[in-house]
This record gives structure tokens, C-alpha cells and sequence, in this order.
């Protein structure tokens, strides 16, 4: 057997000090094992310490904080975001930045991702969408990129506008209750104003009533006649007892009488169904869409429906060719003309003369309608307030003093003119303008 093939003789020193080399080696190893794990231990316990304090940041912070990747899909949310739209992150994972941020500001957004490669975004005022409506937010944009420098996403936090977040709402609020204030006031008005014309409206109303009423009776009377008559011929009666029946009937007139009954009728029923289409389009608290429609007609029913009412003589100058068409609302501009020709004829009260002169003149884009009385006018100091609500120079109870407030309002939302003024030497004028044709982009 060769020396190096011979076995090692574990009792000789030599063996003695290889093993205990072995086991120093051994427990080297160990305590570098034991070590290195409790190194990961307390690295893994540093990781969760992090890991809970960033979670309990994110949680604690008032402004939303929004993780996306490089198409602008969510990867994480705070709960401060979680609180506003009312759904958790798992439902927001992988939804559209986009779609959480009000329409109007769509434009502004899609462009971060696009932007923030040359700048982070900020301070951009935008609104999201939440449980509650829209909120206002001042929103950061900044890009987020990889250990190797490459961007992967953004990251965007946005900080409700506190105080001014609670402004904006109290405003919404407040501007819909005036809204709404401000259409319980002129639909007030208008009643108020229909009010003042009932008496002449019945009186209109109760001409062709009572003449459709005569006829009726007249064709009841017919009626009984023709009856009578076709009786007579359906017993066999000879033709001689026939002769002598019609003309004691005098049924020879009451056939040409018919169709004038009839024609009368007709006329006053269909005169009803105007009044009563005047009054309702008058009345109506329902907005229709603009239109062109007979302004002639709307001042001549506005102005018999006054004068008829009006217990007073009054002289009626009136300056104003047939079918005139305005752009508009005519049942709103039916309240202005209401309005004007009713103030016109109070401010003549208690003058001698009371006359009244209306003009209405065309060209080609706009019409020009002046209402003049022969009153005393307008005081200079009275004068710049004709237009302020609740001003009036009326009696108490005779006048609420937003006529003319009203007015003004309808008239500027049609982009027309309403002034007045007084004349020389006496009286006030009233001067409306409105546009006559539709608008081009309508």
C-alpha cells in the first residue's frame, strides 16, 4: 500500500488539530448563519416599520394622493381619496386617473402625462368627482421613474381647497335657492300683472261667449222646427198640409239662416280659443325654446286686454304695422309689452289728457318698440332707480315694484334694450329693443 493511500491515524496530533480546525470552521459558519438571519430579521422588521409608517402617513394625509403607471391606469390611492369617492382602493386599481376628475377639466389632465416629462405640474386647480358632487382641488403632477432612471408613472397629490372648498358649496347652494327665489318672483309678478287684466279678459271673453250662446238658441229653435216638419212627412201628410207647414214654420228662412248661425259660432268659438291661447301663453311658468314669432299681435292683445280693463277714457295713438316678427320668448316679452303699457296708463291717473301712443318700427336686424305717455314723467332722482327690484313710486298695495326689474332682466337675456326717459315737455317714454332675426349659431 502507497504512503498516500494510507489511511490517517485519527489519534495522532496532527488528525486531532484537523478536526478541531473542522469545527472552528463549523461554529465560523453558524454564528455567520445566525448573524445573517438575525440581519434579515431586523431588516425585515425595519421593511414593516416602514411599510406602517407610510400607510399610517398616507392615511393621516387630508390631501389625495394618486399612484399611476405610465398610461395613467391607478396603482394606489391614500384614504384620503377613499373617503371622497366613497370606493376602495381595490376598486380603483387599474380605473383611468382620468375618470375621477370632473368632464370640464378633461382637456387640462390628459395632458400630464405628456407634460410632466419635461416639468412636474403645479398648482393646477381642477375639480373630482365624489360622493357629494364636484370638489376643487390643487393639484401637483410629478413624474415617478425606476432605479435606472426611467419614467414609470406620476404621482399626483391634490389638496382640497379647504375653506374655500366649503365656500364653493355654500355658493352652489345659495346661487340655486336665489334661482329659485328670483322664478317664484317673476312668475309672482306675472300673475300679479294677469291679475290686473282679468276684468277686461272676462269682458273679451263674454262678447263671443254670449254670441255663441244667442246662436245656439236660435239653432235649438231651428231644430225644433226642421223636427216638427220631417214628422209631418214621415206621417204621409199631403203635399198641400206640407206647404202650408213650411211656410207658417218659415222654414225657407231659417235654411238661409243656418250656415250664418253656423259661421257665427264658428267665429266666436274660435275667437275663445284665441283669448284663452293669449292668456295661457301669458301665464305659462314653462320656458319654451326661442323662436320668431308676431310681436304686432303680442302688443295688440297686451293693449286691448288694458284698455278693456281700464276704467278711464283713454286716447289710443297707434303707430304700428300689421305682423311684425321678434326673435324670442313671446310669452316673456308679452309680460315686458304688459308691463310698459300698464305703467304708461297709471302714470296718466291723474292727468287731464290721458293719451297713449305706441310705434313699432322694423329694420333689418332689430325693432324698435315705444310705448309714450301724456303723465307728468319722472322725477330725476327716480329716474335711475326705475330698474332696481322692489322700487316704486306706486301706493303701498298697488304695486310690488318688480315689473320693470323683471322686465329688464327678460329683455337683457334676449340681448335686446329696455330704457325709459322722459319727454318734452311732458310724459315718459318706454323704448324696447329686440332683435328681429334668429341668431346665426341657434
Amino acid at each position: 500500500m502507497s504512503e498516500k493511500n494510507a489511511p490517517i491515524d485519527v489519534t495522532s496530533p496532527n488528525a486531532e488539530d484537523a478536526w478541531v480546525s473542522v469545527i472552528q470552521k463549523m461554529d465560523e459558519a453558524y454564528a455567520d448563519l445566525v448573524h445573517s438571519q438575525v440581519e434579515v430579521e431586523e431588516k425585515n422588521a425595519e421593511l414593516e416599520e416602514s411599510k406602517l409608517f407610510f400607510d399610517s402617513v398616507q392615511s393621516s394625509m387630508s390631501d389625495v394622493l394618486i399612484v399611476c403607471d405610465q398610461v395613467g391606469a391607478i396603482q394606489r390611492v391614500n384614504r384620503a381619496l377613499e373617503r371622497l369617492t366613497g370606493k376602495s382602493s381595490e376598486q380603483l386599481f387599474g380605473v383611468h386617473f382620468t375618470e375621477l376628475v370632473d368632464s370640464r377639466y378633461l382637456q387640462k389632465v390628459n395632458s400630464f402625462l405628456t407634460q410632466i416629462k419635461l416639468q412636474p405640474v403645479k398648482d393646477c386647480e381642477l375639480e373630482l368627482k365624489t360622493q357629494e358632487g364636484s370638489v376643487p382641488l390643487s393639484m401637483n403632477c410629478s413624474p415617478r421613474r425606476n432605479h435606472r432612471g426611467r419614467l414609470v408613472g406620476m404621482v399626483l397629490v391634490g389638496r382640497p381647497l379647504g375653506e374655500l372648498q366649503k365656500a364653493y358649496i355654500e355658493l352652489n347652494s345659495a346661487h340655486a335657492e336665489l334661482k329659485l327665489a328670483q322664478e317664484r318672483l317673476v312668475q309672482s309678478e306675472k300673475m300679479a300683472s294677469l291679475g290686473r287684466l282679468v276684468a277686461g279678459v272676462a269682458h273679451e271673453l263674454n262678447n263671443p261667449i254670449s254670441f255663441v250662446y244667442g246662436n245656439m238658441h236660435a239653432l235649438q229653435r231651428y231644430t225644433d222646427r226642421l223636427s216638427q216638419y220631417f214628422d209631418a212627412i214621415n206621417e204621409g201628410q199631403s203635399r198641400e198640409a206640407l206647404r202650408e207647414m213650411r211656410e207658417s214654420l218659415r222654414l225657407d228662412k231659417l235654411i238661409k239662416d243656418l250656415n250664418s248661425l253656423v259661421e257665427g259660432t264658428m267665429e266666436g268659438a274660435d275667437r275663445v280659443k284665441e283669448i284663452v291661447n293669449d292668456l295661457k301663453q301669458f301665464s305659462s311658468s314653462q320656458e319654451s325654446e326661442k323662436q320668431l314669432f308676431d310681436l304686432t299681435h303680442v302688443i295688440r292683445t297686451a293693449l286691448h286686454w288694458i284698455i278693456k280693463e281700464s276704467k278711464r277714457p283713454i286716447e289710443v295713438v297707434e303707430k304700428i304695422p300689421d305682423k311684425v316678427q321678434a326673435f324670442g320668448h313671446s310669452g316673456q316679452i308679452h309680460q315686458v309689452v304688459v308691463n310698459l303699457i300698464q305703467n304708461a296708463v297709471d302714470a296718466m291717473s291723474d292727468s287731464s289728457r290721458q293719451c297713449l301712443e305706441l310705434t313699432l318700427k322694423q329694420s333689418d336686424y332689430q325693432i324698435e318698440f315705444t310705448v309714450t305717455d301724456s303723465g307728468p314723467g319722472i322725477s330725476e332722482e327716480n329716474l335711475s332707480r326705475l330698474f332696481d327690484p322692489f322700487f316704486t313710486t306706486k301706493p303701498v298695495g298697488q304695486g310690488t315694484g318688480l315689473g320693470l326689474s323683471i322686465s329688464y332682466g327678460i329683455v337683457s337675456e334676449h340681448g335686446g334694450v329696455l330704457e325709459i326717459k322722459n319727454c318734452d315737455p311732458q310724459g315718459a317714454r318706454a323704448r324696447l329693443v329686440l332683435s328681429s332675426q334668429e341668431p346665426a349659431d341657434v
